[in-house]
């Protein structure tokens, strides 16, 4: 079985795309833009790297076309980008001149592809896809970057309609600037009642 692991950077208030945002920078946030710019202090390199190495994409529409207009043409930031799998949930996209891309058209695909083997797959921004995978539990890992800044109105990470579930922290890291990057895994349920209810 192959694990999915969500990636986003987000705010303290769980913004992730914002004007000027990750998602609407062209290299889709490893230059950084906007708000994330005043805490790029070149010290979460190592991690960074890390999170970059070559693994299999699973990417929303949105997120597709931000990274195919960019990334083909500048592979020597992003090493193996060309050559691994870039799988896209769309029911409106069905071609693209990016090699080794497979689109998909239902979310049965996705829970199909993911109990196969293989490396694990990793979710770089799309909101909207992560959030329906939470709907059906099929986020194995989180890594978030958390920037200390509140924006209050933006695209947001977590939707209310989240299967409720728990995670342990596997590894964390704070840059010198205050980014929190940690490294959360699924770990087993969660009880949800209201305030005084025995779970």
């Amino acid at each position: 079985m192959r694990k999915i692991i969500a990636l986003a950077f987000l705010t303290i208030d769980g913004v992730m795309q914002a004007p000027g945002g990750p998602e609407e920078d062209p290299s889709g946030g490893f230059a950084y833009g906007g708000w994330t710019a005043p805490f790029d202090d070149g010290t979460s390199g190592e991690i960074m790297e890390k999170l970059m190495k070559p693994a299999d994409l699973l990417l929303g529409r949105h997120t597709y076309e931000i990274f195919a207009s960019y990334w083909p043409q500048h592979a020597e930031h992003w090493p193996g980008i060309n050559e691994v799998t870039k799988y896209v949930l769309s029911t409106t996209l069905d071609t693209s001149e990016w090699e080794n891309t497979v689109f998909l058209k239902e979310l049965s695909e996705i829970e199909k592809l993911k109990n196969t083997q293989g490396a694990d797959i990793k979710i770089w921004g799309s909101s909207k896809l992560v959030q329906s995978l939470l709907q059906h539990d099929l986020v194995d890992e989180f890594w978030l970057m958390i920037h200390p800044v509140i924006l209050g109105k933006g695209k947001k990470l977590f939707s209310n309609d989240s299967v409720p579930a728990a995670y342990e922290v596997v590894e964390t890291f704070i840059t010198a600037s205050g980014v929190i990057m940690v490294n959360y895994r699924r770990n087993g349920d969660v009880g949800t009642g209201t305030a005084g209810e025995t779970q």
